[in-house]
């Protein structure tokens, strides 16, 4: 078994290689792939919790251990976690181990970029943030590198963070500015919410027409970043229905199933994604294993 570590991996993740992983991933996942239920879990503490996320393709299987444990801020140690475990498929036996952490973070923020590439109107130049984690800072740089996002109003819990967000978003050469919620959605092209939410965010009704909103953040049950009435008004997609409905914001969707649009089919050219201006899109992302196993491969084809 060949090991790669969390320095090695950090240091050979890009946003460009993590784009291409994610676009390749929402492609094979309306093509040839088969995508396993998701095993949600926690360890001794219910408050530390894990996924298991698995995959298969013709070319390459594996799976996906991302953790969560939030005391370990308390310690100086990131709260997310990540392993990718590819195997080899002649012999069944782990060929490659790769630490991804910070790989982690790229390859979600990467499938928000791809969608908003999509999905987006290209002039949109205000983007709303909810949350001010780790994830939500790479969501930020991911997307202002596919739009020309001149402004970024963050929505801050707590305040002395928002700030702090705020200065390290300038530091990247973007602007932003702390902002209550309201103001948020009404000045946005687009939203994007990152934040482990069990409720709805915002109001549906202080989304204007021809935003795009996407849910990062909502990748178990019970986790809600959404108002289920936004549903209403927007055309959905997601990067796996199946798994959205179960574990996404998605599962709060009351509405036909059969609206809900897999993200790869548009980029098959299977599916329109916006139709006008107007339109509003959700795009809502519980994560999927193929996005760990194409940047996985990646990885490993650029350490050679």
């Amino acid at each position: 078994m060949k090991f790669m570590s969390e320095a090695e991996s950090a240091a050979l993740v890009s946003h460009e290689m993590a784009y291409d992983s994610a676009r390749e991933a929402f492609i094979a996942a309306v093509d040839d792939a088969v995508i396993f239920p998701a095993v949600i879990a926690h360890g001794s503490s219910v408050a530390n919790r894990f996924s298991i996320k698995s995959t298969a393709t013709s070319d390459f299987a594996g799976l996906k251990v991302g953790s969560f444990w939030p005391g370990n801020i308390e310690h100086g140690l990131p709260r997310h976690n990540s392993l990718i475990l590819m195997f080899d498929q002649d012999v069944g036996r782990i060929e490659w181990a790769i630490e991804a952490g910070k790989v982690n973070a790229y390859r979600t923020a990467a499938a928000d970029a791809v969608a908003a590439a999509a999905l987006a109107r290209e002039d949109s130049s205000v983007m709303a943030i909810f949350g001010v984690g780790n994830q939500a800072f790479y969501e930020c740089i991911a997307v202002a590198r596919i739009r020309p996002i001149s402004q970024i109003l963050v929505v801050a819990r707590d305040e002395a963070k928002g700030y702090a967000f705020v200065k390290a978003l300038g530091r990247e050469g973007l602007e932003a500015t702390c902002v209550c919620a309201q103001e948020a959605c009404e000045r946005a092209d687009i939203v994007v919410t990152a934040t482990p939410s069990r409720e709805p965010l915002f109001d549906a009704d202080w989304i204007r027409p021809g935003t795009h909103i996407a849910s990062m953040g909502s990748d178990a049950a019970g986790k809600q970043e959404l108002p289920p009435a936004l549903f209403d008004r927007a055309t959905i997609f997601c990067d796996l229905p199946l798994q959205a409905v179960v574990m996404g914001d998605l599962q709060h969707f009351s509405g036909d199933r059969c609206l809900i649009i897999a993200i790869g089919d548009v980029l098959r050219g299977h599916r329109d994604g916006r139709t006008s201006p107007t339109e509003i899109t959700v795009f809502d992302s519980s994560g999927i294993a193929l996005q760990d196993l194409t940047i996985a491969r990646r990885l490993v084809a650029a350490q050679s």
